[in-house]
């Protein structure tokens, strides 16, 4: 497994892609329990993203990921934007310097973004937010000494389904306290395509 500054622009694209067809779901998700904009937030970043590194050319995965960063810190509004942003910003810093990136990397790079999320978050594995996905995904990773593009995608689905049936503890939703149970966490679910977006990517390079 191996992932140069072609494979993120690919995974880049399928998820922007992703989030621009669910625009409206992330959104009633978001209306249900939140603040109702996680949709638009994303859908705008993404979309960013894409004008922003499609115009630009790279030499290193470290620096497309940084320019993802800052896009995203600057261009998506409520609690979404310094999460993703932070994400894809220790993932820059970690990969730096190793070209292209291998599964250890990856590995790196994906706790290195979780920690950046639970230090900027504050919230932990059970709060039903993105952390409740990001987590497994780690672990899965850890775990694991190859990484199939299917067994990705269905450990970040489950953890992303599992957010149903949990009462919220952060963010807005947790002011509705039982009443946000029976409903995704939209970060969830947004992180659920970026993660579904990769192991699309990664099956693509077998």
């Amino acid at each position: 497994m191996e992932l140069a500054v072609q494979q993120v622009l690919n995974w880049l694209e399928k998820t922007n892609e992703k989030i621009q067809r669910n625009k409206e779901y992330l959104t009633s998700l978001d209306q249900a329990i939140g603040d109702g904009d996680h949709g638009i937030n994303m859908s705008r970043g993404f979309q960013e993203v894409m004008s922003k590194t499609s115009a630009t050319s790279y030499n290193s995965v470290s620096d497309l990921l940084k320019d993802v960063a800052m896009t995203l810190l600057s261009k998506v509004g409520g609690a979404s934007g310094p999460l993703y942003g932070t994400a894809f910003l220790k993932m820059s810093m970690a990969v730096k310097g190793k070209e292209p990136i291998d599964k250890p990397a990856l590995e790196d790079a994906f706790e290195e973004a979780l920690n950046g999320i639970l230090q900027r978050g504050k919230a932990q594995l059970g709060d039903k937010t993105l952390v409740d996905v990001w987590t497994p995904v780690v672990n899965f990773l850890k775990e694991h000494t190859g990484i199939e593009g299917p067994q990705l995608e269905e450990v970040a689905k489950n953890a992303m389904e599992s957010t149903k049936e949990v009462m919220a503890k952060k963010g807005r939703a947790a002011y509705l306290k039982e009443r946000s149970i029976g409903q995704l966490d939209p970060g969830s679910v947004s992180s659920y395509y970026l993660f579904a977006s990769l192991a699309e990517v990664l099956e693509e390079g077998e």
